[in-house]
Order: structure tokens, then sequence, then C-alpha cells
């Protein structure tokens, strides 16, 4: 599906190419990928090292979201986890935007909040988003593990990943909806683990 026949899609086909997506993301096992991230978040969070996330736009939300549910609570009553959706403090991000440039805004948080043996969650429809590849650059820098949630082919975020997480689409909409069930899935696993 592109942005045209969406457009004009109903419901129920709009549904279905929904559908097809889940269908194929459950056809490409992302079972040893998704073990592997959660077993770095897992030992991140363990050793208390923070969990940093990042992402643009619908990606961005993404990033608060899972924040939010690892932060609170997902669905087990537990303490409170280190992780930290990036970009969302107005100060930093337009002092730094506006004194130095938009596209390392990402990469300085990672700086300032990262520490070794840390995670960085980059979420990138594309894989190709020049803030969150920067932050990714930064995190290995720096020794955290990336895992990155991207759409398929991974962009330029694939060779720096260490877990690549790729939804099979190349749409945006599509993309987010199998984002979404990946990472309900990771925050089910790490609090279960945690809990």
């Amino acid at each position: 599906m592109d942005a045209a026949s969406a457009a004009q899609a109903s419901l129920s086909d709009y549904l279905s190419d929904s559908l097809a997506v889940l269908r194929d993301l459950q056809a490409a096992d992302l079972t040893p990928a998704v073990e592997a991230a959660t077993d770095a978040i897992v030992a991140a969070l363990r050793a208390r090292r923070p969990v940093l996330v990042c992402g643009n736009g619908g990606s961005m939300a993404d990033a608060l979201h899972i924040a939010g549910e690892l932060t609170a609570r997902f669905l087990l009553d537990r303490t409170g986890l280190p992780v930290i959706a990036l970009g969302t403090n107005a100060a930093t991000l337009t002092a730094w935007s506006n004194d130095v440039g938009y596209g390392s805004h990402l990469a300085r948080e990672v700086e300032a909040y990262g520490q070794p043996g840390g995670v960085l969650l980059a979420i990138s429809t594309s894989g190709n988003s020049p803030n969150v590849v920067e932050a990714a650059e930064a995190a290995k820098a720096g020794g955290l593990s990336v895992i990155a949630l991207t759409g398929a082919g991974g962009g330029r975020l694939a060779p720096l990943a260490d877990v690549l997480l790729a939804a099979p689409s190349r749409f945006t909409p599509m993309i987010q909806q199998a984002h979404q069930c990946l990472y309900h899935y990771l925050c089910l696993r790490v609090e279960a683990a945690l809990a």
C-alpha cells in the first residue's frame, strides 16, 4: 500500500492491508532478534543503566509511549525503570538546535545520559533519519547497545544496530503499526523479567 492507494481504500481494505503486514511480520520470525533485544534491555536495567529511546514525529510518540510503559508500569506492579525518551526537554532541544544544529541534538543527549552497558532504542521508519543515525553513532562510541526499530531493509541504522527489528513494509503507517506490536511485546517481556 502507498499513500495514494491508502487515501482511496475502504476501512475494510485498510484493515486487510494492516493484517497482511502483521502476517508478514509473523512470517519474518523476528523471535531471535526480539530475544536479543529483550536480553540487552533487561541486562542494562538490572545494572541500573538507562535505556534511551528516540525517534521523530510518530516515532517520537512511540519513544514516549515506550518510556511511559517501562518507567511507570505496563501490566505489572514493580519498581520504576530508568527509561528516558530523548528530545523531550524543549529547552535542551531548542538551545542545542539553535546553537549547534538539529541533526545532533539526540546524539548530545546520548552523550549526556548514556552509560556503557546501557541501550539506545532508535526508532526510524526509514532507518535513515539523520538525527537518529547520529544518536546511534554516539551510542556505539559510548559503549551502549543499539536496538533499531525500522521499516524494511533497516536503512542507515541497520549496520549500526546490534539488534535490528525491521518491519516488513516501506509504508510509514504500516511500519508504525508493526512497531507498536513489537514494542508492546518487548515491554511485556522486559517487565516480566524484572517484576
